[in-house]
């Protein structure tokens, strides 16, 4: 039976189901927009879902409709300080979770929203879904990851117009530009998200945790160094206990029993 509960605020919904986490942004009143509470509860999630040896992998969404559309301006004029000290937004921007995240959007992903949609691992959204980051509209840079992340994931030009116009667009284009997924009928988000999720959760989670880890970090690799440091990372692979796992499934023709060890 899933387990369902809230954050000690109320402003975020945990689901853990076979092995998944679902995190909801749960400010629909305000579009779920970021304030202290709602970023440092996400954060604790975060930190769960990467504890935790029964987990496998992680969703961030939001309630009501919409994803999230960044931070709370007016919790930023009363002084609220909505980024998680040494982490940034949700914990997230600078420090992503090392499990993969998926982020399923409904509705709007602006200025902190879709930088916190930037910072995980996959993103499916609904083919209505509006994305940008507007900062420079209300005197601010998109600082919380995306004008890093942005121009390294869709053409530089595409990201610089987008960050120095503050337009939004729309979810068919970021998919024609690599950056969405899958692109899904309005309200299926989240669905097609878990769907992502559980083919994910259904692999060896040492052999996920390296290929996610490699694919992070080789960007900024010497490329003389890059198979040096892969080895680094994937080598104990061959040698574990699920590769074996794998390979006994597959002549046997059943589904592999993983141990993570």
């Amino acid at each position: 039976m899933a387990e369902v509960r809230s954050s000690p605020s109320g402003k975020v919904l945990v689901r853990i189901d076979e092995g998944l986490m679902t995190i909801t942004l749960n400010r629909p009143e305000v579009r779920n927009a970021i304030d202290r509470d709602l970023s440092y509860d996400v954060c604790a999630a975060v930190d769960e879902l990467d504890e935790r040896d029964d987990l496998r992998a992680g969703i961030l969404t939001g309630a009501g409709g919409t994803f999230c559309s960044g931070m709370d301006l007016k919790a930023f004029v009363r002084g609220e300080v909505t980024r998680v000290e040494g982490r940034g937004l949700m914990g997230i921007a600078r420090t992503p979770p090392t499990k993969p995240m998926i982020a399923a959007v409904e509705g709007y992903a602006v200025a902190g929203g879709f930088e916190a949609a930037l910072a995980c691992d996959l993103l499916v959204a609904a083919r209505d879904a509006r994305f940008g980051l507007p900062e420079v509209r209300r005197g601010l840079a998109a600082a919380g990851g995306g004008l890093i992340r942005l121009p390294r994931l869709i053409p530089p030009r595409l990201a610089m117009e987008l960050a120095l116009t503050g337009d939004t667009v729309d979810a068919e284009l970021l998919y024609r530009h690599g950056l969405v997924n899958r692109l899904t009928e309005p309200g299926q988000a989240l669905s097609q998200a878990e769907a992502l999720a559980r083919r994910i959760a259904a692999n060896a989670p040492l052999a996920v945790a390296a290929s996610k880890r490699v694919i992070t970090e080789q960007r900024d690799w010497p490329t003389a160094e890059s198979f040096d440091r892969q080895e680094e990372i994937t080598g104990e692979l061959l040698a574990s206990a699920d590769a074996r796992e794998g390979a006994v499934a597959f002549a046997e023709k059943r589904p592999p029993v993983w141990t993570g060890q």
